[in-house]
């Protein structure tokens, strides 16, 4: 029995800590960067925190809804099809690693496939010539992660997970003059999690399931710059939210009501948005993220207020991540604009640390999309994205972080498909401008 509680807590740990992914990671570990915006999709988000991918480049930097004037809304939806197996590189074996062979010896079967809807939203409304109010919402991390073989050779380090989150974020920004803008964001993010381990390595091993969820605060603030015409310069940075999950942990022998805290990584983007002439414009774009905050995580019983079994933290070893992008748009009329993009990104997930659900590796983005005018008020955008994702390997091998009593090797080959479409609607008179607010002179 106690074998089982140590399993079923290092399950545990796993699960409310890396919160999984579906099949191949989106982005760097179990980061969604494809469902804020079907316009910047298309261009693989380069320029997003230079205003370059519209209404969208609120969520990356505030600043940015000074660039819209009037009252503007955009809903986007994302359809994100992620997939990968995990195929045995060696025997898998119990205790060390030339013990006994398991007596399960497949792989996971396809991860992803299935796909996932992400929806997101902007609002950015013009009080007066200088100040803007929003609100953007979004899915900043999470997917789910469900094998085909949901018994399989790496069973006890899962059989399925499900992660939900929600961001809202109240926006405001101010027009300091012709050339320079800021803007801060309050981010209020929900989280939710599940996951369902294996509790042994027998095909009948009962269920270990862990459930959490939580509501945290975080911020953005960030400035652009507009040295001269047809160039934007745009920084921000985005704050770590620490989530203080609450939630249960189920094994075949009871209950026990648990608590987590994660520290989400913060992040800084950089951008730069230049006219070229009056079709062509130039995007690039530069994101690092401090996943190197997100180690060590304990799982606390909140019975004894201790550390839950044997294990009282995960060490993660993460390294920090960067996203490079470039993109183009071309205007091909007055109401079509075409545009394409390409991005690498350097994984925070390394051959050391990578788990059973979290596919990740460096991947390289290929981007296209569009935007049609339909009215003067109403504009529709479509973007899609491949992303090839390097093999990823997972050597639970005895020096794994989150290494139990299977030894087990195996290799997965990722891939992604991303659609996504939006409607951007504006709400006043585009011909009509808001008026120059008169400064008032006290004596």
């Amino acid at each position: 029995m106690k074998g089982i509680v140590r399993k079923a807590a290092a399950a545990a740990t796993v699960s409310v800590a890396a919160l999984l992914v579906a099949g191949a990671a989106e982005a760097s570990s179990f980061a969604i960067r494809s469902g804020q915006s079907a316009e910047g999709l298309g261009m693989a988000y380069a320029g997003a925190a230079s205003g370059g991918i519209g209404l969208g480049s609120m969520a990356w930097n505030p600043a940015t809804i000074t660039m819209f004037p009037g009252r503007n809304s955009q809903w986007n939806y994302t359809y994100l099809n992620a997939n990968a197996s995990y195929d045995p590189t060696s025997t898998t074996r119990l205790g060390a690693p030339n013990g006994p062979a398991s007596p399960v010896q497949n792989g996971t079967g396809n991860l992803g496939g299935y796909g996932a809807g992400i929806p997101a939203s902007y609002s950015a409304w013009q009080l007066t010539d200088r100040f803007w109010i929003g609100l953007t919402t979004g899915a900043p991390y999470g997917l789910r992660s469900k094998p085909e073989n949901q018994v399989h050779a790496a069973q006890v380090y899962g059989r399925s997970a499900k992660v939900t989150t929600i961001n809202v974020s109240p926006t405001i920004g101010y027009k300091v003059n012709d050339w320079f803008s800021v803007g801060a964001a309050l981010q209020i993010q929900y989280f939710d999690t599940k996951l369902k381990t294996a509790s042994g390595i027998a095909p009948a091993a009962g269920p270990v399931i862990v459930e959490g969820d939580t509501i945290d605060f975080g911020y953005r603030i960030g400035a652009t710059l507009t040295p001269r015409d047809g160039t934007t310069i745009g920084l921000a940075y985005r704050s770590s939210i620490r989530q203080t999950l609450e939630g249960s942990f189920r094994t075949p022998v009871g209950i026990v009501p648990i608590k987590a805290n994660l520290n989400l990584p913060d992040s800084v983007v950089f951008g730069v948005s230049q006219v070229i002439n009056d079709q062509w414009q130039a995007h690039l774009g530069v994101e690092w993220t401090n996943w190197s905050r997100f180690r060590r995580i304990p799982l606390v019983n909140e019975l004894t207020g201790g550390p839950l079994a044997a294990l009282p933290s995960l060490n993660f070893v993460y390294d920090d991540s960067w996203f490079f992008s470039t993109g183009v748009e071309y205007k091909y009329n007055r109401d079509l604009t075409l545009r394409a993009g390409v991005a690498y990104e350097l994984s925070a997930v390394n051959d050391q640390n990578r788990t059973i659900y979290i596919s990740d590796n460096d991947r390289l983005w290929l981007s296209a999309g569009g935007s049609y005018q339909i009215t003067d008020k109403l504009k529709l955008d479509l973007g899609y994205t491949y992303i090839h994702v390097n093999k990823a390997r997972v050597n639970y091998t005895g020096a794994h972080p989150q290494q139990a009593a299977v030894f087990y090797t195996a290799e997965a080959k990722p891939y992604i498909h991303i659609v996504s479409a939006g409607l951007t609607y504006r709400w006043d008179n585009p011909a009509e401008t808001i008026p120059v607010q008169p400064v008032v002179r006290k004596y």
